[in-house]
């Protein structure tokens, strides 16, 4: 069985797309693509349609991980599709948590800085506003917390075979 993840941001532009991205280079690299899909989208409608952001796209692409990929806006029924959702701040958890049908929505629903071993934030900062190095810092956070996750689920599926 493929295990589903979704990544959530405000805009599906930056955070969210290079989680998302990051995800599928590391399950790439250990052989896990036939056991674990990633997706991501926006709580907000501002950028649906677009691709990553092109700033986010050269921070990624200088550590070998290409962004691709089209915005899209969260919606009720991702809850049934996913496994897991992992929201980049705070407010998109509370974003998220507002539509939650149900307690078994709700506990489907984390922060992505939960997996995150070397860097002490608790939540993705938006890089949108900043400047190159927001952008640099963010593709690295999303790294360690990605390889976290990984390392996490990879965890749970050896103790449950």
């Amino acid at each position: 069985m493929t295990y589903q993840l979704l990544f959530v941001c405000l805009g599906n532009i930056c955070r969210s797309p290079s989680a998302e991205n990051i995800m599928n280079h590391l399950i790439e690299q250990r052989g896990l693509s036939d056991s674990i899909r990633c997706d991501s989208a926006g709580t907000s409608s501002y950028h649906i349609g677009a691709p990553p952001d092109e700033r986010m796209r050269m921070a990624a692409a200088k550590r070998g991980i290409r962004l691709q990929g089209q915005a899209r806006q969260f919606n009720i029924t991702d809850f049934g599709k996913f496994d897991l959702i992992l929201a980049m701040d705070r407010e998109n958890y509370f974003d998220i948590m507002a539509l939650a049908r149900s307690q078994q929505d709700k506990n489907k629903v984390r922060l992505m800085c939960d997996y995150a071993s070397h860097y002490p934030d608790q939540e993705v900062p938006d890089p949108y506003y900043g400047g190159e190095s927001g952008f640099n810092y963010v593709i690295d956070l999303l790294l360690d917390a990605c390889e976290g996750l990984l390392n996490d689920l990879s965890d749970a599926q050896t103790q449950g075979e």
